[in-house]
């Protein structure tokens, strides 16, 4: 049965324009805009010889009309700027100085000097600049196509707003002098030099386009015109922009794969040059444990290191073990981890979750990855931290990534500290049907087993017609796996979210497959289940919580999961954004919100014993319009804590 009162709160309302008031995080109320998220952004591949330059750049806004998607890429940069802006936060931002928006018609432009001196300091780890090195810009995220210029010179574009790229600038940074650079625009901007350095060095410029939801293309859930669980869209530079020193005969990447059943460690690298590769691991207390080296072959070597004694990584004893890559002067740090994951059947007929050989109940949060000053960007490194140790705290042991590709360091904090992750895939399409992808599933069961996400005409209801669309979400989807799969805590690929830009789960599952064969994949989480997948996915807000036994399942040994429930709303005026909240059942007092999601809570737990092999609880912060968080937005209150705001 229908949980009519809940429906009645959940229930579409007409939208009501409202500015967002600006809410501040408590690392926002402390942000330094000349010491801004300086750590590396790789802890999985790190050098010494980097620098990030985050912190004030010089911004315009340039209004192109309906030629902005065709002019990004080779429109030259503007004479004049509007200000300054803290990168990386979005124009949009609390936090960026700036908090306008950015419109289809509208192009972003960035621009900073990055002093010779700065290129030194980066190098100062290994003596210096050689002659042969080279330097490397790095973006870690822009939304959404960008067009990057350095000294007038464009050297490359990016399309796609949530996977890092790079550019080789070393060419311009040998020129030694930017010429087009005048004495104003070579005064200090970031308050760690004096202007008279800043002279020499090369001049970074970026355009970026951004059509939001006016487009197809990957964005999550952002909209130009944000409401219920539709958030306000953003674009431009959204993560750390660093430098990097390389020598010229380097390690480009490595891919990791430790077998406890092997007692091994294989590294398969992509190397630049002709060197020798040689690997050594430690264990967690600095203790070496074995060396292994081979020659580089066609850009290729491939090295195993045996490995005694085994301990094993789990969210109670999360065990890393220390890995140092060598390359000729290259050196890399990075870390691994054994942990074994697998579906197994019981006498009881139904799969459960194993680490380790131990069965372990999957207790999740939807994690949006959201917060009130930054939006997308978290305001600092503590901030990441905050949020895993306290959703440990509060007994959870998952967090399911939603529909974002986090900060890199956010999953190394959850390696390091234990915490399971499902990652989602980032979606986008046209228009979503409101018909099929929300109404429909949730008043009639029946109707998830009838959609043929296979059939070209079904992929209207979806938003998945354009075929631009698939092909880009089909490309990052195999680049977020190959980005993200040295990391131990992810062990779940979530392909698609309740059937947004849904289109052949079965073929998207056995490309995932291929890609990282693992981990598990939930293909379908919410409904329209294609049976493919190691998980029958249910998002259940409005029934009785139960473990569903479908029939017609071809799969009938799937595990089952509850991935979406719970979202019952506090709605705390003092850390909101807005003066309307969204939720699926509406609380006024602490007490009672309380009681209730320890209930709810209780009643999935019951279902362990019944089949049900994880859950989701909907969610860990609130977001905008969103007020059923565990935490406010602006992460002041934990609304779980004792101590909450009665």
């Amino acid at each position: 049965m229908l949980d009519l009162k809940r429906m009645a709160a959940a229930a579409p309302r007409v939208r009501v324009p409202e500015a967002l008031r600006p809410l501040l995080t408590p690392w926002g109320e402390n942000l330094e805009a000349t010491n801004l998220l300086t750590e590396h952004p790789h802890p999985q591949f790190e050098r010494e010889t980097y620098l990030t330059i985050n912190g004030l750049w010089d911004f315009a806004v340039v209004d192109v009309g309906e030629n902005a998607a065709s002019l990004w890429a080779t429109m030259a940069p503007p004479q004049n700027f509007d200000g300054q802006i803290i990168v990386p936060f979005s124009p949009e931002t609390v936090i960026s100085g700036v908090n306008c928006h950015i419109r289809p018609s509208e192009l972003l432009w960035y621009r900073r000097l990055i002093s010779l001196r700065e290129i030194e300091n980066a190098a100062a780890p290994r003596g210096g600049l050689r002659a042969d090195d080279r330097v490397i810009l790095h973006f870690e995220a822009v939304d959404y196509a960008c067009s990057c210029w350095v000294d007038g010179v464009n050297v490359g574009t990016h399309v796609g707003g949530y996977l890092p790229f790079s550019f080789d600038v070393t060419e311009a940074v040998r020129d030694g002098r930017n010429s087009n650079v005048t004495q104003a625009e070579c005064a200090p901007q970031d308050g760690r030099n004096d202007g008279s350095a800043c002279r020499e060095g090369v001049l970074v410029e970026l355009c970026v386009f951004d059509p939001s939801d006016d487009g197809v293309q990957l964005r999550g859930k952002q909209r130009l015109e944000r409401e219920g669980i539709w958030y306000t869209s953003q674009a431009g530079i959204w993560q750390t922009v660093w430098i990097e020193v390389v020598p010229n005969d380097h390690i480009v990447k490595a891919h990791l794969f430790p077998q406890a059943g092997k007692g091994c460690v294989v590294v398969e690298a992509e190397v630049a040059g002709s060197q020798r590769l040689a690997a050594k691991l430690f264990d967690d207390q600095g203790h070496f444990v074995s060396l292994s080296s081979c020659e580089a072959s066609d850009g290729r070597a491939h090295v195993t290191l045996p490995v005694q004694d085994i301990r094993l990584w789990s969210p109670e004893r999360p065990v890393l073990y220390e890995l140092e890559l060598s390359f000729g002067d290259d050196v890399v740090k990075s870390y691994t981890a054994f942990r074994d994951i697998e579906l197994r059947l019981q006498p009881d007929g139904h799969r459960y979750f194993f680490l380790n050989g131990e069965k372990v109940l999957l207790k999740g949060v939807l994690d949006q990855g959201y917060w009130s000053d930054g939006m997308l960007t978290a305001p600092s490194d503590e901030a990441l931290v905050y949020d895993i140790e306290t959703m440990k705290r509060h007994g959870f042991n998952m967090l399911r990534k939603h529909i974002k590709v986090e900060n890199d360091r956010w999953y190394y904090h959850c390696d390091r500290l234990g915490m399971f992750v499902w990652q989602d895939m980032v979606t986008g399409g046209s228009a979503y049907s409101s018909w099929h992808t929300s109404y429909k599933p949730t008043f009639f069961r029946a109707s998830w087993a009838s959609f043929d996400d296979e059939n070209p005409s079904r992929w209207k209801d979806t938003g998945a017609e354009s075929e631009l669309f698939r092909l880009e979400w089909l490309d990052t989807m195999v680049n977020t796996i190959d980005y993200l799969k040295n990391h131990p805590s992810i062990i779940t690929w979530v392909l698609f979210n309740e059937a947004w830009g849904q289109f052949e789960a079965r073929k998207a599952l056995k490309i995932a497959r291929s890609e990282d064969p693992t981990r598990l994949i939930d293909a379908t989480s919410g409904w329209y289940d294609r049976q493919c997948g190691d998980f029958r996915s249910v998002h259940n807000y409005f029934r009785a919580l139960e473990v569903w036994n479908d029939r017609s399942d071809v799969h009938p040994k799937r595990a089952f999961v509850i991935s979406e429930f719970g979202g019952l709303n506090l709605y705390l005026p003092d850390h909101s954004v807005l003066s309307r909240s969204y939720g699926y059942e509406n609380y006024s007092d602490v007490n009672a919100w309380q009681l209730a999601v320890w209930e709810e809570l209780a009643k999935v737990e019951a279902l362990y014993d019944k089949g049900l092999a994880g859950y989701v609880y909907t969610q860990l912060s609130d977001v905008e319009e969103e007020t059923n968080g565990i935490l406010t937005y602006d992460r002041k209150v934990d609304k779980l804590a004792p101590s909450a705001e009665k």
